[in-house]
């Protein structure tokens, strides 16, 4: 009898933003009293509390330094295993907690995020969670709390190059980050969050037009067409209902939203998350597409056994019939109505795996009726 595996629940992780902030407290506790409290333990955000061991200290005339090793669970976090080091200083009296980028900690370059340019990739959340650590020592202690926290991360440089921060404008390293705490395993918050951001960069940046693309080829070939900055673009992913609502709340211009033809086959058959896991394409709603855009009973009935959506867009080309339009259609439909009459013009583009365009939703105002299929 062949025995039954049984799948274990996904292990949860820490933020960037946890781990600096027990490594600070850790460390601010030796400068005090000169013993490292390990484990160290912290207030989360949300409630509740966390233990972290230390990786390292080490002392020095008039600071204290702990490491603490980043573990994300079962979540493929870039940074998961990164040693984050903080290193704590007393500061002038009144100062506070000042915030340092030490080695693999970047700099925000660019308006629109939510630390200004200028100072260190250190998150809101994170700065608060460190300020509470510091402050519960601080009264533990009797002593004020006026210290400069300065933040590395090992091989931080290389390992941002990985993310979207060189886009929007953090150099030098990565981003201290987290809302909660708590890494959710495959909760793709990171991602989403990075998207988000990249809007508020273009929108305070002024850019006008944005692209976002599902993938590599098809952001390589808008940016061809359009010669947009980088600040422009938006690697969406799988994620466009995500980009699209949170573009309905924080509206441009232009949006050209730009796919290969599975995604944005799904996307026209309602789907906002278009990884494989959340479904694949319905090839028999795609072939019903096509008969009503006008395609000949014959010709549908071949789309609708194609293997993949690839190829009945190539059955349809070799016929004659647009089909990338009928779905880049479809797909303006979808995300209309996600944007819904927030007064920016869409435009949809369908590329093939080459990046040559195959099919067009040309602009039109959200609000108002699906554009007629043309070329530009």
């Amino acid at each position: 009898m062949v025995g039954v595996i049984e799948a274990r629940p996904l292990r949860r992780g820490w933020t960037t933003g946890a781990c600096a902030a027990a490594a600070a407290k850790a460390a601010f506790a030796a400068l005090l009293a000169g013993d490292f409290p390990d484990p160290v333990t912290i207030a989360l955000p949300g409630g509740g509390e966390a233990a972290f061991a230390l990786a390292e200290t080490g002392r020095g005339a008039g600071f204290a330094a702990a490491g603490v090793v980043k573990d994300a669970g079962d979540d493929p976090d870039v940074t998961h295993g990164a040693l984050i080091r903080v290193r704590v200083s007393h500061a002038a009296p009144g100062a506070g907690v000042v915030f340092r980028a030490g080695s693999g900690v970047g700099m925000v370059t660019r308006p629109g995020l939510p630390i200004p340019p200028g100072e260190p990739a250190i998150n809101p959340v994170p700065r608060q969670m460190i300020r509470a650590a510091i402050g519960e020592i601080a009264a533990q202690c009797g002593a004020a709390g006026d210290v400069v926290v300065e933040i590395g991360i090992e091989d931080g440089e290389r390992l941002a190059a990985k993310t979207l921060n060189p886009r929007l404008g953090i150099e030098g390293g990565l981003s201290v980050l987290g809302t909660t705490g708590i890494v959710v395993p495959y909760s793709c918050a990171a991602w989403i969050a990075s998207i988000q951001r990249g809007i508020d960069v273009a929108r305070a940046c002024g850019i006008t037009h944005i692209a976002a693309a599902t993938g590599r080829t098809s952001e390589a070939a808008v940016q061809r067409l359009y010669a947009l900055p980088e600040t422009a673009l938006i690697d969406m992913g799988d994620f466009v209902g995500g980009m699209l609502k949170y573009l309905r709340r924080h509206p441009l211009p232009r949006l050209t939203l730009a796919g290969g033809i599975a995604k944005l086959t799904k996307l026209g058959q309602g789907r906002l998350d278009l990884h494989a896991r959340r479904g694949l394409v319905d090839f028999a709603a795609l072939a019903t597409l096509a008969a009503r855009a006008g395609a000949e009973p014959g010709l549908a009935a071949a789309i609708a056994t194609a293997e993949t959506a690839l190829r009945a867009e190539e059955i349809a080309r070799a016929a004659g019939f647009a089909l990338a339009d009928a779905i880049a259609a479809a797909a303006w439909e979808v995300a209309a109505g996600v944007l819904a009459g927030n007064g920016m013009t869409l435009e949809i583009l369908v590329f093939d795996r080459a990046g040559n365009l195959c099919g067009q939703a040309p602009f039109a105002p959200v609000h108002g009726a699906p554009p007629r299929n043309r070329r530009t």
